[in-house]
Order: C-alpha cells, then sequence, then structure tokens
C-alpha cells in the first residue's frame, strides 16, 4: 500500500521548493551570465583576456552610466524613452561649445557656432543641458498628469530635432587631445577613464539608493504610491527628483560618448533607451516600481555587453 504524505513532509516539499525558486529569482541571472561567459571563454580562448574584459566594460560604460539613472526611474513605477536622444543632444551641445559648426542655414546666429571653449566647459554644458530636460520632463509629466511615457516619447523627438539644429545637419568633430582623454584615455596604462567614470557613478548610485533617506523614499514612492502620500512624503519632487538624476547622467553619458568616438553627430545614441532599460529589467529591477536596485543593473548591463562581444568574437 503506497504510503501517505504527512502534512510536514508536504509543508518541508513546499519549503524546498520555495527556497529554490526564491534563488533562481535572486542569483538566476547572476548564473545565466557565468555560464555565459564560460561558453564564449571556451569558444575563443582572448575572451577572457585583460584587454578583451577592459573592451567590455568599455563598451558598456556609456548605456551603463544611464541604465543607472533609469533604475532610479523605473523604482518610481515610471520611464524614459528620451535617454538616448538626450544624450545625443548634450554630445552635440558639449562638442560645439568645443569646435563650432560653422556657419550652414541652421546655425547662423547661433551665439556657440565657432566654439572655442575648454573640455570643462563643455563638461558642465553637457551636465546642465541633460539635467534641464530631465527637470522638465519630470515637472511636465507631475504638473500635467501626463503618463511619463508620453512625456518622454514627445522628448525623443524633441531633443532629436534640437539635436540636428544644433549640429547644423553634419557632424562635429576634431576635439583636442584634452577632450578625447575622457573617452579614449587610460588609468595606469590599463584602465580606460569611462570604465572608471561608470564605476563611480554605480557606487554613488548604489549608496543614494541604499543608504540614505532619499533612497528608501524612490522604494516607497515607486512601491505603494499612496501610503508614501499619506505618510507625509511629497511625491511630485521625488517623481520630478528621478528624471533630473537621469537627465544629468545622460549628459555625462553624452560627454564621454563624444570623446570616445572624436565626433557627434544628430544620430548618435539611437536605439539605447531600449538597451538602458532592457539592463535595468533583466537585472531584476520591476517595471511596476518599488523593487530592484543597482547591483541588479549592473550585471544586466554587463550581461548584454558579454553577449554582444561574445558574439563578435565568435564572427556572429
Amino acid at each position: 500500500m503506497a504510503e501517505t504524505a504527512t502534512p510536514e513532509q508536504v509543508l518541508e516539499r513546499d519549503n524546498k521548493s520555495t527556497r529554490w525558486i526564491a534563488v533562481l529569482e535572486k542569483f538566476g541571472v547572476m548564473m545565466f551570465l557565468v555560464l555565459l561567459i564560460l561558453f564564449f571563454a571556451l569558444q575563443n580562448e582572448r575572451f577572457l583576456s585583460v584587454r578583451n574584459i577592459f573592451n567590455i566594460l568599455a563598451d558598456v560604460s556609456v548605456y551603463g552610466i544611464m541604465a543607472v539613472g533609469m533604475t532610479f526611474v523605473i523604482l518610481t513605477a515610471g520611464i524614459d524613452l528620451s535617454i538616448g536622444s538626450l544624450m545625443a543632444l548634450c554630445s552635440m551641445c558639449g562638442a560645439v561649445a568645443i569646435k563650432g559648426v560653422g556657419e550652414t542655414r541652421y546655425s547662423v546666429g547661433n551665439p556657440l557656432t565657432f566654439g572655442g571653449f575648454s573640455w570643462l566647459v563643455a563638461l558642465l554644458i553637457c551636465l546642465a543641458v541633460g539635467t534641464a530636460a530631465g527637470y522638465v520632463q519630470g515637472k511636465a509629466s507631475t504638473w500635467l498628469r501626463v503618463p511619463p511615457f508620453i512625456v518622454t516619447l514627445g522628448g525623443m523627438t524633441v531633443w532629436r530635432g534640437a539635436t540636428l539644429v544644433i549640429g547644423g545637419g553634419s557632424p562635429v568633430s576634431g576635439f583636442d587631445p584634452g577632450y578625447k582623454w575622457w573617452g579614449s584615455g587610460m588609468i595606469f596604462q590599463r584602465i580606460p577613464v569611462p570604465v572608471l567614470v561608470f564605476l563611480i557613478v554605480v557606487v554613488a548610485g548604489f549608496i543614494l539608493l541604499r543608504c540614505t533617506r532619499y533612497g528608501r523614499q524612490v522604494y516607497a514612492v515607486g512601491g505603494n504610491p499612496e501610503a508614501a502620500r499619506l505618510s507625509g512624503l511629497r511625491l511630485e519632487r521625488i517623481f520630478t527628483s528621478v528624471y533630473v538624476i537621469m537627465g544629468f547622467l545622460a549628459g555625462l553619458a553624452g560627454f564621454l560618448l563624444s570623446a570616445r568616438l572624436s565626433s557627434a553627430e544628430a544620430v548618435a545614441g539611437e536605439g539605447y533607451e531600449l538597451r538602458v532599460i532592457a539592463s535595468v529589467v533583466i537585472g531584476g529591477t520591476s517595471l511596476f516600481g518599488g523593487l530592484g536596485g543597482v547591483a541588479g543593473t549592473v550585471v544586466g548591463t554587463v550581461l548584454i555587453g558579454v553577449l554582444l562581444n561574445g558574439l563578435v568574437i565568435m564572427n556572429v
């Protein structure tokens, strides 16, 4: 006669299943990343070389910086579809400040036509433009009660059009070595500058979310907006602030991108919004808000970078 499981045995099996599911939910992406690295390493011995590892990190640093900002946005159950266009706009503004664009039908009367500013001024312009654009989008969404999807979708077109006008319809290139160092320079002759900047942004974002009152407020707003409002949190201010952070980091990414390519053009950053959002979601941040973090975003970002790099090495 078949034995009947006792309630205690059934409960124990259920607990084991629950524990395995919890482990997979928490470490599943990391485990997949490790397997992916092992697979590509077996396909090509150069994949795990120090040079290629830093190449991967340098490739992901630009959109990885924006992914940190997108983590803040998505934690509040928001979204920003304009970041690719905004990054291009910031990149172009910084480039024009350095080099100018010459006299074209787009740029006549433009006070930045002839450039001549230092890389530091260009960096400040990139950050200021990105921050201002993020503030405008955050305020537009909160004041007008328009979903961020709609606001940032409109921003995608507006910022791209502004980039075309400011750049005069053509790429701006030929920067001085001080500017290009930020995109292609090395620290200790080995670590690319964009990688170091990316790591600094990651650490700052992690601390801001996990170790500060503001970070707890971001989680509260995303997890349960009504409860957060009743507890006295100013939802509009917090909601706007995450778009300001996103805009600031888009400006920083735009500066690094133009410095790395030694060129700024209107089509830069196309499709980056999807890659950035994918990095955040793959890393475990919920699109419904209130769940996730910067650590998972880094894993998601690196996973995409490893996949793209591995396919290139395999000539796929």
